[in-house]
Formats: structure tokens, sequence, C-alpha cells
């Protein structure tokens, strides 16, 4: 059996890797083979996943690796599959160009609703595929609906314990059971990357005092979730908070694609409050920062890199501008809620909850699995109800007794289209149908030209 691992991403390769050493993936009989994809916008412009520091450490569990951006050539990896017609063929064209001969293969992937991992599993139509899960994304519900002949053969889905004692909804649907990557082989992976970014590191790191707080930059206006502007204040807002909170030497980890005047603000905002700042444009991961300069303080918007922080090195986390996210995200069914839900009810403030911020987060059983897992729930089912049916009488109870101290999390439309407390009394489908309100409404746009 041949094990095909796709990752786009220096942290989903980490897990899978570390995944491979905690015994997930079973002894090594057959050959493993990594195939990496670089999503950015322009890839290349972008530093690809195998040239990243750290990449060799990892190298060595595999027997080859392949670039899928090379394979699909000229296409975008995020925006090519193959037509139905063509499956059968570009299996014959893979197994060739990466000497797969008739062996039976089996498949590691992430993201499966979208390409390149939708792609390659729609080609080895066959094989049998585990998912895996790198970020907050695991705890919220499966974007799209697989067709059959995909879920079906899904075995199971491997996710970080980013947030203990809170179940994933993903794919929770199809009945994919989910399988924890245990936390210890994950931290020895970051190290043994960290180690070998640490020389690049120390290039862009100025000499004497260290950093004490990490800015976490996302790049949301490329999703269009906020404008270019509003990304460029709220990184102006993390940096004050930080200053507010007592550091005078901050450390701004840009998104790899993010322009640069991103940076310019940032700068001439510390000029003005008189504190440094050092802004890392290298491509390393944030785990490297936290090991090598220890910070005292990470702040971000709803970034995975906050979780780990916090529940895997101990790290003090705050947030910034998510109710403005909160607010702004759409459709109610966009992927990236849950992970905003979760940061904003896990983390303190930066600018609200000054006498929260540098303590250790409160990850406890009681907090998770009382207050957050039935929010995620909730929210998990007014994104995807048609899915998550059996959650609607828990949904409807939850709703009925927390909704006023949790009413940023809704959408009052979308509850008064799923028919649930705090949506309107009058239904918006009962209206749009009756004919005296479709008269009217023709009429004002007669009148409108």
């Amino acid at each position: 059996m041949i094990q095909i691992f796709m990752a786009t991403t220096q942290y989903g390769a980490a897990s899978v890797v570390a995944a491979i050493r905690a015994g997930l993936f079973g002894p090594r009989e057959g050959r493993r083979l990594l195939v990496v994809g670089n999503t950015s916008s322009i890839p290349e412009l972008t530093t690809p996943l195998d040239a990243m520091p750290g990449f060799e450490e990892m190298r060595h569990e595999f027997d080859a690796v392949h670039s899928w951006n090379e394979t699909i050539a000229p296409h975008h990896p995020s925006g090519w599959s193959p037509r139905a017609e063509d499956t059968v063929l570009w299996e014959r064209v893979l197994r060739l160009a990466w000497d797969l001969g008739d062996e039976p293969v089996e498949i590691a992937c992430e993201s499966i609703q979208v390409s390149p991992s939708r792609a390659v599993v729609d080609i080895f139509a066959d094989s049998p595929i585990d998912v895996y899960a790198d970020g907050l994304m695991s705890y919220g519900p499966t974007r799209n609906r697989l067709p059959v002949d995909v879920h079906s053969r899904i075995k199971r889905l491997l996710h970080l314990d980013l947030v203990p004692g809170l179940r994933p909804m993903l794919l929770s649907e199809y009945g994919v059971e989910p399988v924890v990557i245990p936390d210890e082989p994950f931290l020895r992976v970051l190290e043994q990357i960290g180690g070998t970014g640490v020389a690049a590191l120390e290039e862009h790191l100025p000499d004497g005092d260290r950093p004490t707080a990490v800015l976490l930059g996302q790049y949301l206006s490329a999703l269009e979730l906020i404008t270019v502007a509003e990304e460029d204040s709220l990184h102006v807002r993390m940096l004050r908070g930080a200053v507010a909170a007592g550091h005078r030497h901050v450390l701004f980890k840009p998104h790899p694609s993010a322009p640069a005047q991103y940076s310019q603000s940032l700068e001439q905002t510390a000029q003005e409050l008189g504190v440094r700042l050092t802004v890392l444009d290298i491509p390393v991961l944030a785990e490297t920062l936290y090991q090598h300069i220890r910070p005292a303080l990470v702040v971000g918007c709803f970034s995975t890199a906050l979780m780990t922080a916090a529940a895997f090195y101990g790290i003090p986390v705050a947030r910034v501008g998510t109710e403005l996210l909160l607010d702004r995200i759409a459709p109610y069914e966009n992927s990236n809620r849950v992970p905003l839900t979760v940061i904003d009810a896990v983390l303190p403030d930066l600018e609200q909850d000054a006498s929260e911020v540098g303590k250790p987060l409160d990850l406890s059983a009681e907090r998770v699995t009382g207050e957050l897992a039935p929010l995620v729930r909730t929210v998990s089912y007014c994104m995807q109800a048609a899915k998550y049916a059996p959650l609607r009488d828990e949904a409807e109870a939850w709703l009925e007794a927390r909704l006023s101290t949790h009413a940023k999390y809704f959408k009052r439309r979308r509850l008064t289209s799923l028919r649930l407390p705090g949506g309107s009394t009058v239904r918006a489908e009962s209206l749009r149908r009756n004919p005296a309100v479709r008269r009217l409404v023709k009429k004002i746009r007669t009148a409108q030209g």
C-alpha cells in the first residue's frame, strides 16, 4: 500500500509528521509520498512548503516529495479539478509521474471539500481517505456537502487537541470519528523545525533586548471579510493594545501575502508611541517564535496560532477585532465562523479585558464542556441546519436560555429563517410570498427606475 500525504502549509505538514510518528498511520511497510501544494494567490511570489526553513527535518519521513503545482501547471491548485470524464486519465498520469505502478493507494489530506485535496481524492476514486485538520476549523461544520462516493471512503478525522474536551463537528454528519494527534510528538516536530529555523530567525531579530509581545497578522481582507484599511487599522489596534499592556518591544508577524503597507502603518504608530517594533517577514512558523523568544503575550484576531500558544506553550494570549468580524463575516455558513466564535468566547479582549490580559488561559473541562461546547454546537446547527438536524432541540433550548448574553454569535435573519428563538415573529418567507407585499415591492422598484 502506498500512502499519499497532501500538505499546503508547514503547520499541516507538521501535523501529518506528528501523526506518523505517533503510529496513527501504522508501521512503514509501503512507500510514503508527500505532495506539497502552494495555494497562495500568486504562488510564484511565495516560498513553497518544501523550501521553508525546517522542512528537511520532516523530509526523511517520506520516500519522495512531489509538487502539486508543478504536476498540474499551468493551473492554479485552488481553482483546478479534473472533469469527471478525465479522472481515469489523470490517475494514469499521476501513477506514471509519481512512480506508483499498479499499487493500491491511501490518501491523507486536509480541507477535503476544496482543491487540491478534492482533486486528488476524485482522481484516486477507489482509495480510502484520512482527513487531517491542522487548525480550529476542525471544530466547525463541514463546509460543503460531500458526494457519497467521497464521504463513504473517509475513515478518520485526525486533529490536534487545541481546545481539550471540545469535540470536532467536521465530518461528524457522516459518522466520521475524530482521533486526536498526541501533543508530545507534535511539539517535538515543532521543536525540530524551530531548531532549523532559528538561524534564519536570528538574522532578522535585533541584537540586545528581545520582543516581549508577538502580533499575528492574518490577511483577512484577502478573504473579503474586512477591507484592507480595516485590517490595517486592526493591526494598529493590536500594537496599541500591547503597548498599553506594558510591552516596549513588539514583534509583528505578517501573513506571507500581506501588502507592505501594513508594516509601514505599524512602524509609524510605533514611532509615535516610542516603542520598538520588529517586522518579521520570513517564512517561519509562529511556533518557532514561541520556542525561541518566549514572548509574554501573543495577540491576534482568530488565528489558530493563538490557541497553540495557549494550549501547547502556556503563553498568555489576547484577541482584537473579533466582534467586528462576527458582525461582518458572511454568509453565515462561512467556515471561519466557528474558529472566530471559539477565539472570541475563550480569549480575553486586549482592549476591554485589561485585568485578564497576561494571565494563563482557562481551558478547564467545566468551561469547555459546560460553556463552549454547547455554543459551538448551536452555532454549527445554525450554519448547517439540514446536516445537523438532530441538534435542533438542543439549539432551541440553548437559545432560549443564553441568547440574551450571546447574541453577537447569531444573526436575527438566520434565526428567523430557521424559526428559532430570537428570530422575528413575522417569518420572512411568509412576507416574501404575501401578494400585497410583492405588489408593494414591485411598485417601489418601478418608481426607483
